[in-house]
């Protein structure tokens, strides 16, 4: 018969099994309070009578009703919506394209990767100051090109109501296509090498290849690729506010500086609340089923 173990040995395994939760018990707490409790508060808010200080009386979807109704409300979703679809196509193609650029392994492939994805380390922050800078008729690109000789030169995109928005395109596309290269290229360099020899002794041409072989089989970097984005464009606050403060009038507003406007500016908690509440329906909308389809157990 087997010894039984020593108390020694029983107490070193007791410690080696609760050690870990006892390490991890704080941080699983602060999440718990901090982010999932104020998004309970934040919910509960949505639904009560707060103005410039929570007010907890329940007056059910009053906020909602403000909201929906609100007309700057409306152009804040225009303008998401022109600009997700914008900047979601955009660095998506691009970034494909670039990806395949790099994957004929080309001289100097490390350097142009390390340029491709700088951006990216940047903050939202200082990507819309510089972008800010070079796109101000007043000191940018613009002026340049008058002390060039090119008095006829005129960029005033990031003032004109009617073009800001893109300049706002412009800037995120430049931070965020890097990543996306970044993602295709790992999908293309872990695709069977074995099967594009194969089509290529055939004599399929290289498009075709690309489009009927390669593309397909990056359909779940497509996927990763479009919530990572969709998730970027729903939260690009500090963009937005460092580039135009939402400007000219509202024509860069969008749900995040809503919701700050509301918070901050004009006291009005319950509407604010009601607009972020939106915005993370929104978002589990999109990352919820991403993450099922990726966790599920294959079906056999």
């Amino acid at each position: 018969m087997s010894k039984p173990p020593s108390s020694r040995g029983g107490a070193r395994e007791r410690l080696q099994h609760w050690l870990p939760r006892l390490v991890l018990s704080p941080s699983f707490v602060l999440v718990l309070f901090f982010v999932y409790g104020f998004i309970l508060w934040t919910t509960y808010i949505s639904f009560s009578g707060s103005g410039m200080m929570p007010d907890y009386t329940w007056v059910g979807t009053r906020q909602w009703s403000r909201l929906w109704s609100s007309w700057t409300w409306g152009i804040a979703l225009h303008n998401i919506w022109v600009f997700g679809l914008l900047y979601i196509v955009t660095c998506t193609v691009l970034g494909l394209l670039l990806a395949i650029l790099l994957d004929q392994r080309i001289r100097a492939e490390g350097t142009l990767r390390t340029i491709y994805l700088y951006p990216m380390a940047l903050s939202f922050i200082v990507t819309g100051t510089a972008w800010q800078w070079f796109l101000n008729p007043g000191l940018g690109l613009e002026r340049t090109m008058h002390s060039l000789g090119w008095e006829s030169f005129s960029f005033n995109w990031l003032i004109d109501a009617n073009m800001a928005i893109y300049t706002v395109v412009i800037a995120a596309v430049w931070q965020a296509t890097g990543f996306i290269m970044a993602m295709f290229l790992a999908g293309l360099r872990g695709i069977d090498g074995e099967m594009i020899k194969a089509a290529q002794i055939d004599g399929a041409p290289t498009w075709k290849i690309y489009g009927r072989i390669i593309i397909p089989q990056l359909r779940p970097v497509f996927l990763s690729a479009i919530v990572v984005l969709a998730h970027l464009a729903i939260k690009s606050f500090d963009l937005i506010v460092a580039m135009t403060g939402g400007g000219p009038g509202n024509a860069t507003a969008v749900p995040a500086t809503f919701m700050y406007s509301y918070a901050f500016s004009r006291n009005e908690m319950g509407i604010a609340a009601a607009s972020a509440v939106f915005m993370l329906a929104v978002i589990a909308a999109l990352i919820i089923p991403y993450l099922y389809s990726e966790l599920r157990e294959p079906r056999s």
